[in-house]
């Protein structure tokens, strides 16, 4: 089996390679691992192909095709604020480059499984309390607007049989390691992991924002499983919403004091960012992701677990 990542040198693209190599897919041989993304991963094995470039460049994405990946993973992309903060370049990574890829693999001889990381942030309020997985996709961000374009593209895509798409919608990640990255939610990983790491933290909204989370560790458990899945089940609706756990900024902070004790809360500093604020304020708090616990998908029940796996995983 050949398996090609895209946007491998980023956080969940060397977790995905580290754990293909480790835990490959249920009584299938990995033989060839291809890293693609605009810089160079650092993380190297006998089987691995590690490919540099931009997948909106013309001739780019055909190339990465031709070598006939039996799985995709597409994870590259801008994150959230950055691609509020650039629209040009938030349409060109996350949507020009997807189209190009997507358009690739339809021109291509083979129809290869395909897991895309889309985003919660096709939702936009108002919403209820608790979204199913029947609720509108309304985006209020560039950012989810084009994660939304890409879901419809896999879709139609898949319903044509050009591909054999799965839509992994994460919610925030946390506890991310490693340097802070231009996500406008990258404070929910930061008031955590710079008090453990010991250094101040800033937080830019109110603690009683609420949010859905899951770690790293259950992010990657999404993307094996959709890679594995038997897409049967899915019919015409390729897109999921992936479980996570809603707590408020408050609930994380007093998790982080049962963990580290009150030592490592202090080094959080309350500082408003208005700018901050209004993105999430447009983003969904609550979820019951039934129709994608249903298939097999799981993540942590506490965030005390998810600080708990970054520890274990991440923290140095």
């Amino acid at each position: 089996m050949r398996v090609l990542i895209t946007g491998a040198a980023g956080m969940l693209g060397q977790k995905l390679s580290a754990a293909l190599r480790s835990q490959p897919f249920d009584r299938v041989t990995i033989d060839a691992l291809d890293l693609f993304d605009v810089v160079a991963t650092t993380v190297v094995d006998p089987v691995d192909s590690l490919l540099v470039g931009d997948l909106a460049e013309v001739g780019v994405a055909e190339d990465l095709i031709a070598r006939q990946p039996d799985v995709v993973f597409h994870l590259a992309g801008v994150v959230s604020g950055e691609a509020e903060a650039n629209f040009a370049k938030g349409t060109r990574v996350n949507l020009d480059a997807t189209r190009a890829l997507f358009d690739a693999i339809r021109q291509s001889e083979f129809v290869p499984r395909v897991v895309f990381t889309s985003s919660i942030a096709v939702f936009g309020a108002p919403f209820p309390d608790v979204i199913g997985d029947d609720f509108h996709l309304t985006p209020l961000t560039s950012y989810g607007t084009q994660k939304m374009i890409g879901e419809a593209l896999l879709a139609d895509y898949s319903r044509r049989g050009f591909m054999d798409g799965v839509g992994v919608r994460l919610p925030t990640i946390t506890v991310r390691p490693g340097a802070p990255n231009a996500a406008a939610s990258g404070f929910f990983s930061g008031i955590i992991r710079e008090p453990l790491n010991g250094q101040e933290a800033l937080l830019p909204v109110p603690r009683d924002v609420r949010h859905p989370h899951a770690s790293p560790r259950s992010a990657i458990g999404f993307l094996l499983h959709a890679a594995q899945l038997d897409t049967v089940a899915l019919g015409a609706r390729r897109n999921l919403t992936m479980p996570s756990i809603s707590v408020t900024v408050g609930e994380q902070i007093e998790a982080l004091a049962r963990v580290a004790g009150n030592e490592a809360v202090g080094l959080i500093r309350e500082s408003a960012d208005e700018a901050v604020a209004n993105i999430v304020a447009g983003w969904p708090q609550t979820f019951d992701a039934r129709r994608a616990r249903d298939l097999g998908f799981v993540c942590e029940s506490s965030y005390d677990e998810i600080i708990a796996a970054y520890v274990a995983d991440d923290l140095v």
